[in-house]
């Protein structure tokens, strides 16, 4: 990586190859594979990352919003697109950039059902979510009737797919419960199979999922964080790269006397001599105050030093007392050599959150080699 003279987030197009092809192994050749790229793709650059999956054959991208899909379409993308929570006011334009949608419930249904209908489709590509525990999206399993009744009749639609999302596919301690998930998928499965007098392809699996219980991979599995580096235990981020390198410069250096305070509500008070260096880098570009007060720390020619007082808006500030360093120097926060998952847990969050909370004002800079 070249030398930097402001807050960059490095995008290593490489690691991504890597990640998709070790999550790849996990899984049978014949095995589709949706890479998720919702929330900018995590953070990173959606167009970019989007680019590279469609050219490592990821069979299908799934966004959260229609408004993430149409930006794909825009730019090129023609692998087909998942649309995990799609609203009735965006149903014309995602029909108009051949966006498939998640239907999730009676009321979206009947409302994606007269939209097609009004613009006369035969046979649009849809997919239906179900609720095995997570709560959160979906129809319930005595909803298989409605469906067909619905459906009964109409060419419309076409209902290529089902699926359903585990609640808790890191946690072993919660393997009774994910299992009852897979179960009353695979129930769920045989009812709609016989109901709709077809069998659409089925997925359940994340990225967890995929690494914990392969056997229930269905004809899909979906992986989001995994794609970016992360799978949710040490082991496996051990085998995996992050994508996503977050670096800043030092803009000024201080020296501390006894007593001295740092920062906003002078949360951070001096037992003695220290030296402080001040960073372009602030919760306006996703560092939010729980990674502050020492909480966490960054890296500077190998060192850490940790976050010291509030968070600013545009600054932080660190203790670099003892680490031989000037302003103008590069300061590692995460990615490469620092775990994202790391800086997020020392802050009781996760590394979802980090990742996706860096501003658009940061820049980015792709690494393909």
């Amino acid at each position: 990586m070249d030398k930097i003279g402001e807050t960059t987030l490095f995008i290593n197009l490489k690691a991504l190859e890597h990640n998709f092809s070790y999550l790849k192994s996990k899984i049978d050749p014949k095995t589709k594979f949706l890479a998720v790229v919702k929330a900018f793709a995590y953070g990173n650059d959606m167009v970019e990352i989007a680019k590279k999956l469609e050219s490592l054959g990821a069979d299908y991208l799934a966004v959260a919003y229609v408004k993430e899909g149409v930006l794909l379409r825009n730019v090129g993308i023609k692998t087909p697109i998942l649309v995990l929570h799609p609203l009735p006011t965006n149903f014309e334009e995602m029909i108009d950039h051949a966006l498939e949608p998640s239907l999730y419930s009676p009321k979206i249904l009947r409302q994606f059902l007269e939209t097609a209908s009004q613009r006369q489709l035969t046979d649009y590509p849809v997919h239906i979510k179900f609720n095995t525990g997570l709560n959160r999206l979906g129809f319930w399993e005595n909803d298989v009737d409605y469906i067909q009744e619905q459906l009964q009749g109409k060419n419309e639609l076409n209902v290529i797919s089902i699926f359903s999302h585990l609640a808790a596919s890191e946690d072993r301690n919660e393997k009774d419960f994910s299992q009852n998930q897979i179960n009353t998928f695979e129930k769920i499965s045989r009812e709609v199979s016989e109901k709709l007098d077809h069998s659409p392809f089925r997925h359940m699996l994340n990225t967890s999922g995929i690494l914990n219980y392969p056997e229930a991979q269905f004809e899909m599995v979906r992986s989001g964080i995994g794609l970016y580096g992360y799978g949710n235990h040490a082991n496996v981020d051990s085998k995996l790269q992050p994508v996503a390198t977050l670096k800043t410069v030092i803009s000024q250096m201080h020296k501390i006397e006894p007593n001295e305070s740092v920062g906003y509500n002078r949360t951070y008070q001096s037992k003695g001599f220290r030296t402080t260096a001040t960073l372009p880098l602030g919760h306006a570009d996703g560092i939010g105050r729980q990674y502050g007060n020492g909480k966490t720390h960054v890296s500077i020619n190998g060192k850490k030093a940790p976050i010291i007082g509030n968070v600013c808006m545009d600054m932080i500030m660190v203790d670099v007392t003892g680490i031989d360093c000037k302003a103008g120097d590069e300061v590692l926060v995460f990615g490469q050599g620092a775990s994202a998952e790391a800086f997020a847990n020392a802050a009781n969050t996760i590394s979802y959150e980090v990742l996706t909370a860096i501003s658009p004002r940061v820049e980015r800079v792709i690494i393909n080699a």
